[in-house]
């Protein structure tokens, strides 16, 4: 088993964890032998915070609660609020998670915090574009590793753009490997191209990964 911890703040932009969160806590596509997967919402108080979108969140923990283990997962979404000093102490645990070989996954404006932390310096990453961080983040020097694409995926660090959610998602998926091959190939398939041949090939997803009747 292992948890993912989604980091919640103000003007959190909704759609780019819905692909990811969807799929970790439905486990509609997951093989059959996959582990369990916690899903918990952390922010810096219990405080409920309003996303862009207008919804409201009630965090499930606060960022002293995250386990910081080479099993669990940081989810970083994109906000307009990632300027604010408070939300430091929780790219200090990616920081920690990082070095013990924990998953971090930021998107958007989170990459802009990764690179004001120095956290993109040395390793492939990517985000709004090339010279976006540079024009960010005063802080940030990893020129060298910056990869013009929509997600990057370098083991435990996986970054993307804010037009990269579903990449991303399928990044993150296959290294937890939670899907079978094919069926992540037909999901990120199906909805990157919405040709319905691969939606027939997810609905048999289900049937395939039920474990046998008795």
């Amino acid at each position: 088993m292992f948890t993912v911890y989604v980091y919640v703040l103000e003007t959190l932009a909704d759609w780019e964890l819905g692909y990811i969160t969807a799929e970790l806590c439905s486990r509609r596509f997951f093989r059959k032998d996959a582990p369990e997967v916690s899903l918990k919402t952390v922010a810096v108080s219990k405080d409920p915070i309003k996303t862009m979108g207008g919804l409201t969140v009630v965090p499930d923990c606060t960022i002293d609660d995250v386990v910081v283990s080479e099993k669990n997962v940081l989810l970083l979404p994109g906000a307009n609020s990632w300027d604010k000093p408070k939300h430091r102490a929780i790219i200090e645990k990616a920081g920690e998670l990082l070095s013990v070989g924990g998953m971090v996954c930021a998107i958007c404006g989170a990459t802009v915090a990764l690179a004001n932390a120095g956290l993109l310096d040395q390793r492939p990453h990517t985000s709004n574009g090339a010279g976006y961080l540079e024009m960010v983040s005063s802080a940030y020097k990893g020129q060298k590793s910056f990869i013009d694409a929509p997600s990057v995926a370098d083991h435990n660090l996986i970054t993307a753009s804010s037009t990269g959610a579903l990449l991303w998602a399928k990044q993150i998926i296959e290294q937890l490997d939670v899907f079978q091959r094919n069926t992540l190939e037909a999901w990120y398939a199906y909805f990157s191209t919405g040709e319905v041949r691969h939606f027939f090939t997810l609905m048999q997803t289900p049937a395939e990964n039920s474990p046998p009747k008795k």
